[in-house]
């Protein structure tokens, strides 16, 4: 391994058969369409696919994870077994994928090593969360891949390469594996093995941005998943014992490595609405809590809100988190707690002003975060609160093409 965790994979990728009906977007994307999943059960068919192997979270709730469980192992068994699968061995993969927007987003797929990953808030590790990991979101991501043999990605880990020096050489790539559209309205997506002399070339770039900096790896997407995937190896190396972390195929997930930077990646404000509220209550608690907050807008973090008869701005002049929404949120999470308010986590400003306008609701609408911010917010206040930013919208997530054994 090297030092900075990030190296290449024995990546499965389909030996043959149609890779439109193979690859399909992220389990947790479309939790409330359940529609959306029926139409991609109808695409593939009886064809081989990811969609047979993963556990789309709109079916959590269904009664039958358990069932679902057993029939995915089954599945990735019969797939590993019959010839489904073709080995590329120590490979990296380079993805260029077009987005539902025409943007190309350009990404770099390897294994991360998970004893560099701490999603603890004050973590110092290698790979840090961005956002807040809510716990009870895990047991059930471990339960799908305690005794599954392979893994398939949506992890996304962001890198702050301003001179893109790790992904930029590796347009030179010359064979691709595949080229293929994505169902669903979901782009694009090509992808090259990359050679030895460029995976050199890219181990040696990052290992560089470690050196120059204290935090090389961001999730940017899929942390619940790298977190259940953390939970599982520190149980598996309990399990087996001291020594076993050096063979445990477990210590690995293999991810998509993609620049801060890139043009295609876009960040998007999620915005807050509050019910069974009383808007001038709250507002004068938050005065309260930040002694510095004034009403308009001023130098400081400016924050627009909106209820039944009223839109306007606050600033709290001498904030001490680094991002308007950690001001917020910090607030919010006691606020609710002691008054028993609901909350929603809202995209679009329209929408959000007119649910907050709605009676007994209220609405904070928040900046969209700069990318610049991304990496110094982490290190300095740890973990963003959750539903902090939005990469792109559902159709534009990563959709599951590789795998990897991991058991």
């Amino acid at each position: 391994m090297s030092k900075t965790g990030f190296s290449a994979a024995d990546i499965l990728l389909p030996a043959k058969g149609n890779y439109e009906t193979w690859a399909v977007v992220a389990c947790d994307q479309f939790t409330s369409q359940p529609e959306y999943w029926e139409r991609v059960e109808k695409t593939v068919g009886d064809n081989p696919s990811t969609f047979r192997i993963i556990l789309p979270e709109a079916q959590l709730s269904d009664g039958h994870t358990e069932e679902h469980i057993d029939k995915i192992n089954a599945t990735m068994r019969e797939y590993l077994d019959s010839g489904v699968f073709k080995l590329y061995p120590d490979a990296m993969i380079y993805l260029e994928r077009v987005q539902s927007d025409g943007k190309i987003r350009r990404g770099l797929i390897g294994k991360i090593d998970l004893e560099e990953y701490d999603y603890s808030k004050g973590s110092t590790s290698l790979v840090r969360a961005t956002e807040g990991t809510v716990l009870e979101r895990i047991p059930p991501r471990q339960a799908v891949r305690r005794d599954a043999a392979i893994e398939l990605p949506h992890v996304m880990l962001l890198i702050d390469d301003v001179d893109n020096t790790v992904i930029g050489p590796l347009s030179a790539c010359e064979d691709v594996i595949y080229d293929f559209d994505l169902m669903e309205g979901g782009g694009h997506a090509k992808a090259w093995l990359v050679p030895d002399d460029l995976k050199a070339g890219a181990s040696k770039a990052l290992e560089a941005l470690a050196d120059e900096q204290p935090l090389l790896f961001a999730v940017g997407d899929g942390n619940h998943s790298l977190a259940s995937a953390k939970a599982l190896y520190e149980e598996e190396k309990a399990k087996f014992g001291p020594g076993s972390e050096n063979t445990l195929p477990s210590r690995y997930a293999l991810v998509e490595i993609v620049n801060l930077y890139d043009d295609a990646l876009e960040f998007e404000p999620i915005h807050r609405v509050l019910f069974d509220v009383d808007p001038e209550a709250l507002l004068k608690a938050f005065k309260e809590e930040y002694p510095s907050t004034i009403d308009g807008k001023g130098e400081g973090h400016v924050i627009r809100y909106a209820y039944e008869g009223a839109d306007g701005f606050i600033t709290v002049t001498e904030p001490s988190a680094q991002l308007e929404v950690g001001t917020l949120q910090s607030f919010l999470d006691q606020y609710i707690k002691e008054h028993g308010i609901g909350i929603d986590y809202v995209h679009g400003d329209e929408i959000t002003v007119q649910l907050g306008q709605k009676p007994g609701c209220m609405a904070f609408l928040l900046p969209a975060m700069d990318k610049g911010d991304l990496f110094k917010s982490v290190i300095n206040d740890g973990a963003l609160p959750r539903k902090t930013f939005s990469m792109g919208h559902a159709e534009d997530k990563r959709y599951y093409i590789e795998a990897r054994t991991i058991k």
